[in-house]
């Protein structure tokens, strides 16, 4: 960085510091930290001419004032060394100081205010919420604010969430802000999934309940999965599960392109169909071992196809996904139903939750107790489906629950279940 030195021509860029000689340096040092003028983003520099380099705080630079006795003059360091301190900011941190030093004399609480503390990172793509850097000051800048955004958080592309689009699709409302694209890369428990950020929703929450379909005991079981997305629980079941093959129900043609580049990343595209659009209108019937009811607040309306596609001679498995309503009770939990097909190892953690914070804001283990409610809720489902299977196929047929799994929670006194439930026909006496 070019120097500006009294007397000379300044600079137009720039760290600024006040140069001294040796012996004042304590005394200037502890005159700027007085009158709070001394960056502590960077280090003292030795300069040419055996004298160092104070930071200076550059919003502040009109205040300096030192007195005569201390000589010293200003120069405006390229490269400045950053403290220690700086070196162990958080991101968060960093990012907040870069916007600062952009902004300068502009930099306000209110853009303080805007300014994000969490982000979504796939790969080198930072995905934003949709209430940060909403204050008019911002636009003013164009292209430079998100450079510095992504410089600041070591990204190549950034990317700003909106609201979920009442399409039926739950389709993201994403502007990309930097970048060509918006396709990412994201690993769980050993399963590649790539997915356009600006077209297709990722629920990194539901990770308890990948982990424990992928350790189901499938092998040799056809599948039919009614709500696929991008084979956020297809792959999970081919893939560690081992299911001989999945029938793939998709209605969103940017989650089916997502879903082809999957199973092909993860070399299982050979065991899988993919059925473009309304999963009501399937044609598939008594060709599954397995149905998976992956949609909330409610797979209701999938209820009678799982019906169907389910093998009228020997039955299966539903795992039917809803949310719950549960009411604030310090009444004791239930005991835990037959899981029989429990399969997620005890204190598995990853980037999901397993603990979730309760009412009264301590914690629990979601799936190691049943409340009543959502007993009540597994009882009237098993009634109902046995009533569907009933009137299908003009015989009786008998469901048992297996299993409650609560997955997150997801609202207050809200949680999202997962029913598995062991359908089988009477057979005769």
């Amino acid at each position: 960085m070019a120097a500006a030195r009294c007397g000379g021509e300044s600079a137009p860029t720039g760290n600024t510091v006040g140069a001294t000689p040796l012996p004042p340096t304590r005394r200037a040092r502890e005159h700027l930290e007085e009158e709070q003028l001394l960056d502590g983003h960077y280090r003292l520099q030795e300069v040419p001419g055996g004298r160092v380099a104070l930071p200076v705080v550059e919003e502040k630079l009109s205040q300096l004032r030192l007195p005569l006795e201390i000589p010293c003059g200003l120069v405006w360091i390229q490269d400045p060394v950053p403290s220690r301190a700086a070196r162990r900011q958080t991101p968060a941190q960093k990012l907040r100081d870069e916007l600062r030093q952009l902004l300068g004399k502009s930099w306000s609480e209110e853009l303080e205010r805007d300014v994000p503390h969490a982000w979504q990172r796939h790969g080198d793509l930072v995905l934003l919420s949709e209430d940060c850097f909403r204050a008019p000051p911002w636009e003013k800048l164009g292209p430079v604010l998100w450079q510095t955004v992504a410089s600041a958080l070591g990204a190549q592309r950034l990317a700003r969430r909106g609201r979920v689009l009442p399409d039926g699709m739950r389709s993201p409302s994403v502007t990309l802000l930097l970048g060509q694209d918006g396709w990412v890369e994201h690993v769980d428990n050993g399963i590649r999934y790539t997915f356009d950020v600006t077209k297709c929703m990722f629920s990194p929450g539901n990770i308890t309940e990948k982990l424990r379909v992928a350790s189901l005991p499938c092998s040799g079981e056809v599948l039919v999965d009614l709500y696929a997305g991008i084979g956020y629980f297809t792959l999970p079941y081919l893939v560690h599960a081992a299911a001989a093959f999945a029938h793939a129900c998709e209605w969103n043609g940017h989650a089916v392109e997502a879903l082809r580049r999957n199973l092909v990343l993860n070399g299982v595209q050979d065991r899988c169909h993919i059925h473009h659009g309304d999963s009501r209108q399937l044609e598939l019937r008594d060709v599954a071992d397995r149905v998976n009811l992956g949609l909330i607040p409610s797979s209701e309306e999938g209820w009678p196809v799982a019906c169907r596609v389910l093998k009228k001679g020997t039955g299966g498995v539903l795992h039917i996904h809803h949310n719950v309503e549960t009411l604030p009770s310090t009444a004791p939990l239930q005991t835990p139903v037959l899981q029989a097909e429990r399969g997620s190892p005890e204190g598995a953690s990853s980037d999901g939750e397993v603990q979730h914070p309760t009412e009264d804001g301590q914690k629990e283990t979601l799936g190691a107790r049943v409340r009543p409610e959502w007993q009540r809720w597994a009882e009237a489902t098993a009634a109902r489906i046995r009533g569907l299977l009933a009137e299908l196929h003009g015989q009786p047929w008998r469901t048992s629950i297996l299993h409650i799994e609560a997955v997150k929670s997801y609202a207050p006194h809200v949680h999202h279940l997962v029913l598995d439930l062991e359908c089988r026909p009477t057979l005769p006496t």
